[in-house]
């Protein structure tokens, strides 16, 4: 294998398939996760190290004994709603666990990050798609937390020449076509593991929320991208970089939006019968429409979606209906 890059995060959902990516690429990812939201049987392709990102001295011991070139920052708490509830918890963990994350690793002598962001740093669109330059003006804790981490990275590389490359992600779905690992979550927020969960009958109903949105059916549209995909992109930011090119910033997305209602009756074709849906109001704060324009990913980066949704609920069935019944922390 090649060259260490430390994967803060490594053994949740998307960042154990870029750990996936990273080792079919010839590097050898080190994970770094104190698994509160990750699994230990996700680690397969490199080395698991156990801790917090909020614990340098813990990140001093594992830079040393690895050497990575570069890191891949994944770690982070992640539920829109809960960081409402739990605003404190999030600044901390994302916004503190990635300045001791930043400090240890120029400690170390390293100058190269590829972050996870996400596109609820956007907040509600102004211009559909939405594209670097959008405004970014959060609507959760979370999204704001992923802003500020965003905007301290653009200082370090201003101010002391950190590199990084900042991705926006859209909506992460699928799984590993080989059933090795996929999307799984306690408690499950997402809408396709929900919405299959019914489809199985292993949940009583799934919940629309709101169907008077400015829509094609009325449904919210959102931009749903296959892990595996995001996973390339995040080993394309790495080679960026280690190129020795400037950082930036890159939407990932497919740039075509499904409505809810399609991602059932996506889910309803793969099961071949219809599930009970139940009607629910507008959850605050969600927008109509949320779709990528990813031009520039595919410009400078080279990066081209391979899976449609078609595929993403494919991947996901498989996983749902025997990966994931397997699955043991």
């Amino acid at each position: 294998m090649g060259d260490n890059i430390l994967v803060t995060g490594g053994a949740g959902y998307i960042g154990a398939h870029t750990c996936l990516r990273l080792a079919q690429a010839g590097f050898t990812p080190v994970t770094y996760d104190n698994l509160c939201n990750g699994w230990e049987s996700f680690v397969r392709w490199g080395p698991l190290e156990v801790g917090d990102v909020r614990d340098a001295a813990r990140l001093d011991a594992v830079l040393a004994r690895h050497q990575p070139a570069a890191i891949v920052h994944f770690a982070a708490l992640s539920d829109v709603g809960l960081s409402a509830a739990r605003p404190g918890a999030f600044y901390d963990n994302n916004v503190g666990g990635s300045t001791v994350l930043i400090e240890a690793a120029r400690r170390a002598g390293i100058d190269k990050l590829v972050f996870s962001s996400t596109c609820a740093t956007y907040g509600a669109p102004v211009r559909l798609p939405m594209d670097e330059d959008h405004p970014q003006n959060p609507l959760s804790p979370y999204g704001r937390s992923k802003l500020m981490v965003e905007q301290i990275l653009a200082d370090m590389e201003r101010l002391t020449g950190f590199r990084s490359v900042v991705l926006r992600f859209f909506n992460a779905a699928g799984a590993d076509p080989e059933g090795r690992i996929g999307e799984k979550h306690e408690p499950e927020t997402h809408a396709i593991p929900l919405a299959i969960a019914a489809a199985r009958g292993e949940r009583d109903r799934f919940v629309l929320f709101g169907d008077d949105y400015d829509t094609r059916d009325g449904t919210c549209v959102r931009d749903y991208v296959h892990v595996l995909d995001l996973a390339d992109a995040h080993v394309l930011a790495l080679r960026w970089l280690l190129d020795g090119k400037p950082g930036t910033v890159f939407n990932l997305g497919t740039g075509e939006g499904a409505t809810v209602r399609e991602l059932v009756a996506a889910i309803e074709r793969r099961s071949g019968k219809p599930f009970p849906l139940e009607l629910a109001g507008r959850r605050p704060g969600d927008p109509a429409s949320l779709v990528a324009d990813t031009r520039k990913a595919h410009d400078l980066l080279g990066w081209t979606p391979r899976y449609g949704l078609d595929e993403i609920i494919d991947h996901a069935w498989a996983w749902h209906a025997d990966g994931a019944l397997r699955l043991k922390r």
